[in-house]
């Protein structure tokens, strides 16, 4: 495939919530069947499925849409390449433990702030001992 020498002028996208795969297609210079394949190919893209499995697409999505067709169609990536590139780590699990990686002394700063906020809730949890406690049989007034 040629590169063309000018990057293509793409339409700007409309302030709405959500987008149907005609209109991403449009915004974005790409035919839908273009789109159902890179959904198998980058993870990161999820449309929302609804009534007849049809997709809506969000803004952010649309704009990792155009970003994908940048890396694809315009600085001539490969599916892998691209993929590469948006740090898509498709063959890793998505997992709490690897989702965030802190320090030793991250770890230590969050415990020591945990504490004093726990410490500050159980101070004024605590019931005064001068204060006299209602009997559950007061009659009401």
């Amino acid at each position: 495939m040629t590169r063309p020498d000018t990057p293509v002028t793409l339409p700007p996208i409309p302030a709405k919530r959500y987008f149907t795969i005609g209109e991403v297609s449009e915004l974005c210079g790409v035919k839908p069947h273009v789109l159902r394949y890179w959904e198998q190919e980058f993870t990161q893209l999820k449309p929302v499925k609804r009534r007849g499995n049809r997709r809506y697409y969000q803004h952010h999505e649309v704009l990792l849409i155009r970003k994908i067709r940048s890396l694809l169609y315009e600085q001539g990536f490969t599916i892998s390449g691209a993929r590469n590139r948006l740090g898509d780590a498709r063959d890793v699990p998505h997992d709490q433990e690897s989702a965030v990686r802190l320090s030793a002394a991250e770890i230590q700063s969050l415990r020591a702030e945990l504490a004093s906020v726990s410490a500050m809730l159980s101070d004024a949890v605590a019931v005064p001992t001068s204060l006299p406690v209602a009997s559950s049989r007061q009659p009401l007034v």
